[in-house]
């Protein structure tokens, strides 16, 4: 594939398996969800003509790129023309402030309903419930991107029965509200579950001494897409990997989806075994970098990522550029119908978008499958090279966002491409002028510029750091003799 011949065929409907549930006539209604009244008012003055103040409390890629586009740091509360706000303000403080008009943020206010699992989950069967009553079984199918699951503990004995049906099958846990691997193990028996709801490490915060934490059981894919290996007789040996691809939804009514063209894969350190005796060895299991880099395995100077691209290529070189091309379109219909499962539910802000990190895994017959959506994906970079593809995707982030006004001419005509991100669903697929064979520019080219270097950052983050600590003591020090 040449450099500059990664564009696209004209994208029908049928690209996206959506044909029969176009969004372009019947379109959703807005979220009835009432907004709580403003209490607090930021009087900011109009952003144009005038330097970006942001607001954050990282220290990684993001601060460096708003940086390096010349926006300059605020501790305000309410002053800023930008927010890169964690989930919990969001949660806590976003109902309590009114935003002004050029005033943006990096969330909506319901994320939850498509990042935390047992939503996620409940959404998407709920639209294949929708899909099947209006338009048949057949194409309810296409939703059915998730395994089963069912959560813990108030669907208990509805899994115990499908626990039954199928003997032997092996089903991993994951808490609805954590990410980075963190709490998940895999099970076997029924009795695994009872020792679970005892764990006292397991208690949810808010709740009783008898109450365990809310977790979400699914049919674990026993058959993931193995790299590394070889095959004897028909087993075959390898490292299993999922794919993180990078969604950015400015909109969900009308809904507006980009996705980027370089995602990455992330791979365990071990050979990937189904042997009961591992099934407890999450370097087997889990992908996920903060399991990883703990791994006796681990090169810190490798990392343990591939970049997509270099995954696309791969695999037509083993099944071909049909297949390959159905795989990938398919991932990126995935995306799109996630969204339109909680489209009805999120609250929808013009001041708001979101950049979601989306966790896929191949099985060995080339299905796509959801593990799950990050509102907050690791932004952080285990290597310079993961550093220059993070910094790229948020710089292009930020250009799609376009809070500089650069592009506001007219609004109502979307680019389709900014950076690697290109514009995928619009109220609708987009059609694209394309030149290649592949229906969807996931994974395609996409050059990826030399970042400033990390080392010579380290430095100038610690000072700011130290110089927001000081500036918190002093504020502390002046509110305590004030009292």
């Amino acid at each position: 594939m040449g450099k500059g011949e990664e564009t696209h065929e004209s994208f029908q409907m049928s690209s996206l398996s959506l044909s029969s549930i176009s969004l372009s006539g019947d379109k959703p209604e807005p979220s009835s969800t009432t907004l709580s009244t403003p209490t607090i008012a930021a009087s900011v003055t109009p952003v144009l003509n005038q330097t970006i103040r942001f607001k954050t409390g990282l220290r990684n890629t993001v601060w460096d790129c708003m940086r390096d586009r010349g926006w300059k740091e605020t501790d305000s509360d309410l002053d800023w023309d930008f927010f890169w706000a964690d989930v919990h303000w969001i949660h806590e403080t976003f109902d309590h402030v009114y935003l002004q008009e050029q005033q943006r943020i990096n969330h909506f206010r319901n994320h939850y309903e498509l990042t935390r699992k047992d939503l996620l989950v409940k959404n998407v069967k709920r639209m294949i419930k929708t899909v099947e009553k209006e338009y048949g079984k057949q194409e309810s199918q296409k939703f059915e991107f998730i395994t089963t699951s069912y959560v813990l503990p108030q669907e208990h004995a509805l899994f115990q029965e499908e626990f039954k049906r199928t003997p032997g099958g092996i089903w991993i846990m994951k808490p609805v509200g954590k990410a980075q691997g963190k709490g998940i193990f895999l099970i076997n028996k029924l009795s695994q579950i009872s020792g679970w709801k005892k764990d006292p490490r397991l208690k949810g915060k808010n709740d009783d001494e008898s109450t365990p934490e809310a977790y979400i059981v699914q049919r674990y894919i026993e058959n993931p897409y193995l790299i590394g290996g070889m095959i004897i007789w028909t087993y075959s040996i390898g490292k299993k990997f999922d794919i993180r691809t990078y969604v950015l939804v400015t909109s969900y009514y009308p809904l507006v989806v980009y996705i980027h063209r370089n995602g990455f894969c992330r791979f365990s350190n071990s050979q990937f075994s189904m042997n009961v005796k591992d099934i407890s060895n999450l370097y087997i299991h889990a992908t996920n970098v903060a399991i990883q880099k703990h791994s006796p395995n681990y090169d810190g100077d490798k990392g343990c990522k591939w970049l997509l691209r270099n995954l696309k290529t791969f695999l037509v070189t083993k099944h071909g550029s049909q297949k390959v091309d159905e795989l990938f379109t398919e991932m990126e219909a995935l995306v799109v119908r996630s969204l339109m499962s909680v489209q009805k539910v999120m609250i929808n802000d013009k001041h708001c978008f979101e950049l979601y990190g989306y966790d896929i895994l191949i099985d060995d017959n080339l299905k796509p499958w959801l593990l799950e959506v990050n509102a907050s994906p690791s932004l952080s970079a285990e290597t310079q090279f993961d550093y220059d593809l993070k910094y790229a995707m948020i710089n292009d982030a930020f250009n799609v966002v376009d809070l500089e006004k650069k592009h506001s001419g007219d609004k109502s005509k979307l680019r389709q491409k900014v950076g690697g991100f290109d514009l995928v669903y619009n109220d609708g697929p987009v059609k694209h002028e394309r030149t290649s064979s592949y229906s969807s520019y996931l994974g395609c080219y996409q050059p990826i510029p030399r970042a400033p270097r990390v080392k010579k950052r380290f430095a100038v983050r610690a000072a700011a750091a130290a110089a927001a600590a000081a500036a918190a003591s002093m504020n502390n020090l002046v509110n305590n003799s004030n009292t």
